[in-house]
């Protein structure tokens, strides 16, 4: 005879309370790190924004809907978000810039023969297959 597993013990409401404001803390902390990497990707042309930015208003609207409102509409940060959100859209210069850094890189590692040479085919490799979403994604 198979016997079933103990009941599961109903947690008290403070703790049910703690974990929900702990769950909150932890996807506005995620908020903040994916706007702060957008951020620096303003100043670093080898680091993307706009996807951590996609991914910071994504973050903020499980636990800080009065940031991922701003993030909406702020008016550089805002479109992009919700053009990727209403209909999956990257703008064709984005997508020129994006695929013109990752060829420079790919070409790039190329010259350094400290780099092991499955790493020298492999990075370019899936470089390339981003390369393809991006353009199989609808232009603004």
């Amino acid at each position: 005879m198979k016997q079933s597993p103990p009941p599961r013990a109903i947690p008290s409401p403070e703790k049910v309370a703690f974990r929900r404001r702990m769950a909150m803390l932890a996807w506005r902390a995620l908020a903040l790190v994916f706007l702060g990497l957008g951020l620096i990707g303003i100043a670093l042309p080898v680091m993307p924004t706009v996807p951590f930015l996609i991914a910071s208003a994504w973050a903020a609207s499980r636990g800080w809907p009065a940031f991922e409102a701003w993030l909406l509409g702020h008016r550089i940060f805002g479109p992009p978000i919700v053009q990727w959100r209403q209909h999956g859209a990257i703008p064709r210069r984005i997508k020129w810039l994006s695929c013109s850094m990752m060829a420079c890189s790919a070409v790039g590692m190329q010259f350094f023969s400290d780099i092991p040479l499955g790493l020298r085919i492999a990075v370019p490799a899936v470089m390339l297959g981003v390369g393809i979403w991006l353009w199989r994604r609808p232009n603004v």
